[in-house]
This record gives structure tokens, sequence and C-alpha cells, in this order.
């Protein structure tokens, strides 16, 4: 298996604040925007943005996390009975006619994106759902597409995508592993 580095860490960071400006000038502001992270690392780079978000606009952003694990349609995590293993959904938010910006390491297929419409269609109706990801390697299963992207890597099957994050692998990179 073959690894090559398709961002290190400063190359991450430039890649979320291109975002971070893409969003404010995208939505004319953050006044009815809530950036919602789409766990595990999608959540971590939410954060990572709110913080950009702040920094350029002088005040927060409003965040929220999501798990989308029951609304997966390949659902494999089940408790011994047979039930959904849920998470906690993190959003202290009415999204009922505001901008959710969903955010994810990794767009693929485009099934965690759906599962995550599915999940903030629960909570209300927002007036609008924009998707920002790291990565877009293409191979889409549904007609799905990112509105906010740091980098696009097309892909072949045989290829795995791995981002990691300083908040949970202690490094700040993207690879891309081939099998030889």
């Amino acid at each position: 298996m073959t690894k090559n580095e398709l961002l290190d860490g400063p190359s991450m960071t430039r890649a979320l604040t291109r975002i971070a400006h893409e969003i404010i000038e995208r939505n004319k502001g953050i006044d009815e925007c809530i950036l919602v992270g789409i766990k595990t690392r999608g959540a971590y780079l939410a954060k990572r943005l709110a913080e950009r978000i702040e920094k350029i606009e002088g005040k927060p952003i409003r965040t929220g996390e999501l798990d989308i694990t029951l609304y997966r349609d390949d659902l494999s995590m089940k408790h011994d009975n047979e039930q959904a293993h849920v998470e906690q959904v993190d959003i202290n938010y009415v999204v009922a006619n505001q901008k959710i910006i969903l955010v994810d390491d990794v767009l693929y297929t485009g099934r965690t994106v759906r599962a995550a419409l599915d999940a903030v269609m629960d909570l209300g109706r927002p007036s609008q759902i924009q998707l920002a990801v790291l990565i877009d390697r293409g191979h889409r299963e549904l007609p799905i597409r990112a509105d906010y992207v740091g980098k696009n890597v097309p892909t072949s099957g045989a290829e795995r995508i791995v981002v990691h994050l300083q908040e949970v692998d202690g490094e700040d990179c993207v690879t891309i592993y081939k099998e030889d």
C-alpha cells in the first residue's frame, strides 16, 4: 500500500481559512447561519471554521454537532437488542428559517450527507442547507455536491483518504492510500 500526503497542517489551515471567507461572502455575513459539524471529524472542523469566522467577523457564529448514526442507510452500530445506537445531537438553536452549513471531512458517496440532511430536517425547516467539506473525492452515489471545498481529489475506488486532526490523531494532515 502506497501512502501520499495530500495536505499538511499549514495547507489544511489555509483551506479552512479560505472556506471561512467563502461562507461569510456567500451568506453576506453570519447572522442567519449555524455551522453544524458531522461527528466526529466534521465537528472538529466546524469548531476550527467557527474560530476563523469569529476572527474575521469579530463575533461568534452559532455552532452545533450532529451524530447521523440513526439516519444511515448502512447502519451497522446496533445494541444487542438490534436497536440503533444514537449519540447526542448538540444543536442548541432553532434551525427553522436559518442557514445550516453542514461540515464534514471527506465527501465521497454522499450517503453521510444524505443522513445529515434527514437529521437536520427532523429538527425543523431551515431556509437553506449548505455543505462544507475539507476533501471532495468524487464517486457520488447520490446527487449531492459541496458548496465549499478545501481540495478536490479525484480518486479511484481502490484508494482511501484519511484525514488526521490534532484533536483526535495528534497531527494535522490528509493522506491518500493506494493499493499497489
